[in-house]
């Protein structure tokens, strides 16, 4: 067998996971549903849900893949008691990666098509219906969606292609620091709008009226939801990436510094989007419209807005590339592993592949658009968001807590010691209990209230 490709350091390993975690989850959905949920409380409570939900799954993915080598498919075959079928999920959490790319390629694309749309001057004199008729008219076009979508897949593959060290390591390492740069300018752009204190005010000081009108339950299970995808657990996905790092390091230390960079990335996406929206006086809790319809309308009345729109769009985008490099990294990994293929083939039959997969998503806004999965107004993405976010990753995840922590599968003391290797901060034996118990009900109470909003 060939030797196994490895990262060639651990800033590359911290910043190519973060830039798995780090996507649409935290600088699109983070700041939408802190609007609806009424701002600071939701921080807060989302901030406690990272410590007890996200980082533990985050460790044992880490330590499954250390420990093995090898992609999901193949790690839990390596590493579960003879006689056992843990790894009946490996192809189940490589089919979710495919699942997750045929939504996230064309909203990437998006992305890129408003990067370009804002640095040509498109949202000027832009009022709100103008931005909503822009992007409706972007999705009702199969042809344009279609093209951004190939171009992101294309770059995202070619990246794959060069390699994990020259080609992966390399572009997350570069595209990682862009989007600090970036959003720091527009951090401080966005604190220097004339009323922005008003935003700030909505964001980091808590209102505990304005929550219970929410409702505190459901702001509960937003934040413990929001913690769980925001870090793309359950799929495998920072698996692989264990599976090439060295014993140098333990994982918990590791764990909590790339969750620290994606939660920072979310919290200056709070501190872009809502100054903004309390200056031009919008809605901070329009929901998923926030990104493509509300903030085109706050660019347009900007001062320097054509720049400020593109750079954040160019922001955006770096953030869904990353995690795209991230997750078609894991695919050509399972082929390479599994199948014996070579990194090339891997790329350009998986590129063909998820250009061919992610036509519904486009579709399902022009051709399809009568057809509705989950009830009127959904659409198809809507239905393979729902199969990803509530259904793949609970799962995966509730699979890898009780493969880890139980004797049935892998085990608490194997999970330990390969945690704890290293130098850094251990795994807290306190939390054992926490973890043995208490985690699998957490994560079985999010899957069933996932299932229970759709079908009530």
């Amino acid at each position: 067998m060939a030797q196994r490709e490895t990262l060639a350091s651990r800033l590359g390993f911290i910043l190519l996971s973060a830039g798995c975690a780090i996507g649409l989850g935290n600088v699109w959905r983070f700041p939408y549903i802190t609007g609806q949920y009424g701002g600071a409380v939701f921080v807060l409570i989302y901030l406690i849900c990272l410590l007890l939900i996200g980082i533990p799954v985050m460790v044992m993915e880490f330590a499954i893949g250390r420990a093995s080598g090898r992609n999901i498919s193949d790690a839990l075959k390596m590493l579960e008691p003879e006689g056992t079928k843990w790894h009946a999920y490996g192809p189940i959490a490589i089919a979710g990666n495919y699942l997750l790319m045929m939504f996230y390629t064309p909203i990437t694309g998006w992305l890129l098509y408003y990067f370009i749309s804002a640095l040509f001057g498109k949202f000027s004199g832009f009022d709100a219906s103008g931005a909503e008729a822009y992007f409706t008219t972007m999705q009702s076009q199969p042809v344009l969606q279609t093209l951004f979508m190939a171009i992101s897949v294309i770059i995202g593959f070619l990246i794959c292609m060069g390699g994990l060290q020259k080609g992966v390591e390399r572009a997350s390492k570069i595209m990682m620091l862009g989007l600090f740069a970036i959003m720091l300018a527009l951090v401080l752009n966005s604190l220097m709008l004339p009323g922005s204190e008003e935003g700030l005010r909505f964001y980091l000081v808590p209102d505990f009226q304005r929550a219970k009108e929410a409702g505190i339950t459901e702001i509960i299970f937003a934040a413990m939801s929001q913690a769980f995808f925001t870090l793309s657990i359950g799929m495998g996905g920072m698996e692989i990436f264990g599976s090439y790092i060295g014993k140098e390091q333990s994982l918990t230390g590791e764990s909590v510094r790339i969750v620290i960079l994606d939660t920072s990335v979310a919290l200056m996406a709070g501190l872009i989007i809502f100054p903004a929206c309390f200056s031009y006086g919008v809605n901070p809790g329009s929901g998923p419209g926030l990104l493509f319809v509300t903030l085109p309308n706050v660019f347009a009345k900007m001062d320097g807005g054509r720049i400020w729109g593109a750079l954040f769009f160019l922001f955006m985008a770096f953030a869904a590339m990353t995690t795209l490099i991230a997750v078609f990294e894991n695919i050509i990994a399972y082929w390479m592993d599994s199948h014996g293929w070579t990194r090339r083939k891997a790329a350009l039959v998986n590129m063909a592949a998820i250009i061919i997969l992610a036509m519904p998503c486009i579709l399902g806004y022009n051709v399809l658009s009568s057809f509705h999965p989950l009830g009127e107004g959904t659409q198809i993405l809507d239905l393979e968001d729902f199969l990803i976010s509530s259904t793949i990753m609970p799962i995966g995840s509730l699979l890898f807590v009780l493969f880890c922590a139980h004797r049935y599968g892998w085990g608490w003391k194997n999970f330990i010691d390969e945690a704890d290797k290293g130098k850094g901060m251990k795994f807290p034996s306190w939390l054992r209990i926490h973890v043995k118990w208490i985690l699998p009900i957490l994560i079985a109470a999010i899957f069933i209230k996932g299932y229970w909003d759709i079908f009530s």
